[in-house]
């Protein structure tokens, strides 16, 4: 077992043991590193200044993504190469996408300029030319936008060297990534008997994936965790695939993972997901994360509701399945044993009419206001059968058992729904709070009812 953590820093290896391994990557890259290309301005994610791109192999291919390095720390890199903004020039020659900066003008005061260029370098990596999207996670505060679309629309792609060419992939760093290692309150175990153990040990433990929160907690808040473990080293967990008629998603598969995935499998997701945050929150993020958060707003959990999912636990006791919705026992109370960690998500193939719905007050990169999901079948004009979850109306997302009762085989037509409003108003307990007033979602509650007929085709 290492007492140290192992990583590449622009194709040159890398170790850092005892209070170094806790620093967030962005301090540690401009302090001990001196790399000061990588800027610090928000320190929670949000504005894409201190953008890295960070390689791991994936499901067997090596995949280089663009994450917020102030929000990620030094032990989650352990098998991991880190690519700098320094680290895209090539003996001493502008890398195509620094080249179009310039040309285009790109930079005005020049502080977020780093971040940009490192997110489309990602976005070119992915193989991808939606620059828009790409760049939904930086912010330039001169609002030069125009001229830094104008230089990634006119980047010779062609002349992009992929990153894993200009630093071919240490085979010393798959040996890492499956290398326990413990250093202080921190553990990266190999097995997830290992992991379990400890987690009973230590019931007050964080599981740090993503750290999209975590990061946040510490640079905020001032969080200091009794003991951290993570789940990088173990088999089977990063994977998301076909499971006979379900998908099953591995306990430490990222949000962008999941999106790709789903995206294929059910279309109607990709919207919510599109919306989630950007594109470093999501190459960061969990789903389990996001499930294990236990936000009422999660804008995930309203779809896993209606598609019967089911949560796969692992503890000393062996392994045990429950179904989403049994989960939650309250705000932020989970049927979650101190020694069981979330293995896999399992969502069943879902067909006929599914619709989500997201309400805030950004269209993207925003917290929910109120999210919703109904998942109908429908024969000769009646309605089925019919599943409705409700976020951001209690203090877990809500199935709505009356409402359904009372669509069960009701004629489709606009009346059934706007009588089942009324009902769903019944259903509800929101609050006041700073994204929206109780009656606010009370109105919401009801006419997404509406809305949801229409989407799915209903005549006026």
């Amino acid at each position: 077992m290492r007492d140290h953590i192992f990583f590449y820093l622009n194709g040159k290896p890398q170790r850092a043991a005892g209070r170094d391994a806790f620093q967030s990557v962005s301090r540690w890259l401009r302090y001990d590193k001196r790399e000061t290309g990588t800027k610090i301005v928000c320190e929670e994610g949000d504005c894409g200044a201190c953008t890295v791109l960070v390689g791991r192999r994936e499901q067997g291919k090596i995949r280089y993504r663009a994450i917020n390095s102030c929000i990620q720390f030094l032990f989650q890199m352990d098998g991991a190469q880190v690519v700098t903004v320094e680290g895209l020039a090539k003996n001493g020659e502008l890398h195509p996408v620094q080249d179009a900066m310039v040309k285009a003008h790109g930079a005005q005061c020049g502080y977020c300029t780093p971040g940009f260029v490192v997110a489309l370098a990602a976005m070119f990596e992915e193989g991808s030319r939606d620059a828009r999207k790409a760049l939904t996670g930086n912010l330039c505060r001169c609002t030069g936008y125009e001229p830094i679309i104008k230089a990634a629309n006119e980047c010779d792609a062609s002349r992009i060297e992929p990153v894993d060419h200009r630093y071919p992939w240490p085979l010393e760093l798959d040996d890492a990534s499956r290398e326990a290692v413990r250093i202080g309150n921190f553990f990266k175990p190999s097995t997830l008997e290992e992991a379990i153990q400890f987690k009973a040990a230590h019931p007050k433990c964080v599981i740090v994936q993503g750290a999209t929160d975590f990061g946040v907690w510490c640079n905020k808040r001032g969080f200091v965790p009794e003991s951290l473990l993570s789940l990088n080293a173990i088999e089977g967990l990063g994977d998301i695939a076909h499971d006979g008629d379900a998908i099953r998603v591995g306990g430490r598969v990222s949000l962008a993972m999941f999106e790709e995935f789903i995206t294929r499998e059910v279309p109607a997701l990709a919207p919510i997901m599109d919306r989630f945050g950007s594109p470093q929150i999501k190459n960061a993020g969990t789903l389990a994360g996001n499930i294990a958060n236990a936000s009422p707003i999660a804008d995930t959990l309203p779809f896993l509701y209606v598609a019967g999912a089911r949560l796969e636990l692992a503890g000393r006791d062996g392994k045990r399945v429950v179904p989403i919705e049994s989960f939650y026992r309250g705000y932020k109370t989970l049927d979650l044993a101190a020694d069981e960690i979330i293995t896999a998500i399992v969502i069943p193939n879902i067909g006929e009419t599914l619709r989500l719905y997201k309400i805030s007050k950004r269209s993207h990169l925003d917290i929910s206001s109120f999210t919703a999901a109904f998942h109908m079948q429908r024969t000769d004009g009646r309605i089925g059968s019919i599943r409705i979850a409700y976020g951001g109306v209690g203090p877990v997302v809500l199935r709505l058992p009356r409402t359904e009762s009372f669509l069960a085989g009701k004629p489709f037509v606009r009346e059934t729904f706007e009588e089942a409003g009324a009902i769903a108003r019944e259903e509800i307990t929101p609050i006041d709070d700073v994204r929206g007033s109780r009656e606010f979602r009370l109105q919401l509650a009801e006419n997404v009812l509406c809305k949801f007929f229409h989407d799915a085709g209903g005549a006026a």
